[in-house]
């Protein structure tokens, strides 16, 4: 459904993703989807071709450069070696950049997991985004300056998380609200990766599919998309 192409990040450099579009193609609102830490793999682009099917141009940046980890000690090591700031102000702000001057007024952000903590420092640092939606995700909450934050937000996070422990969104919530940004919380009784369909094939304790809770959760999803950028 979707193919590869380049688009130019702010500095001049490019960066390769998945495009997925629907069949109206140019002139849909756009969304920027973000790769959870095993990097642009099959999973991933479903959730793009699903964006796409609902009405978005879908575009998944590459940020790992080809590379796709298939066990969590590579996917580790991949995160580990990734720039944070440099995905979401380069790579993530080239995407959005990329889509608005090919057609689409409105630009959302959404990611998982690791690509969640990057969609919240894309809320602080791509002006050009329009809203977005993380998926059991944060960076270090020293890293997120709420007053920089313009797009409405919507988080999806599970209460039995182990890697990105549910006491911190409390803390996250209260800069939001200091910071009189628009946004919306919901919790799930689930564990980390509730909503990827193939998390229980990794073997990991810490990952759990919950069909459940992923509907609930796309659903929300929807709605707010087609509110803020339809």
């Amino acid at each position: 459904m979707g193919k590869m192409i380049s688009c130019k990040r702010p500095d001049g450099q490019s960066v390769s993703g998945y495009l997925a579009e629907p069949a109206q193609g140019v002139g849909s609102p756009g969304i920027v989807v973000i790769q959870e830490w095993w990097g642009l793999n099959d999973q991933i682009k479903g959730v793009a071709d699903k964006l796409a099917a609902a009405g978005y141009r879908a575009l998944v940046p590459d940020l790992y450069r080809g590379k796709v980890a298939l066990e969590a000690n590579e996917a580790e090591h991949l995160m580990t070696n990734l720039n944070f700031g440099d995905a979401a102000g380069q790579d993530v702000r080239g995407a959005v950049q990329h889509l608005k001057a090919s057609g689409s007024a409105k630009v959302g952000v959404t990611g998982f997991c690791m690509g969640g903590a990057l969609t919240l420092l894309a809320a602080v640092n791509v002006p050009e985004a329009d809203a977005g939606v993380v998926w059991y995700g944060y960076p270090p909450l020293e890293y997120v300056d709420a007053s920089k934050i313009k797009a409405p937000l919507l988080a999806h996070w599970a209460t039995d998380d182990a890697a990105f422990p549910i006491a911190k969104v409390d803390e996250l919530e209260k800069m939001l609200q200091g910071a009189n940004v628009t946004f919306e919380f919901h919790r799930y009784n689930a564990k980390h990766a509730f909503a990827n369909e193939t998390a229980d094939s990794k073997n990991l304790p810490i990952l759990k599919y919950d069909p459940k809770a992923a509907e609930l959760a796309w659903r929300r999803t929807m709605d707010f998309l087609a509110r803020h950028l339809k």
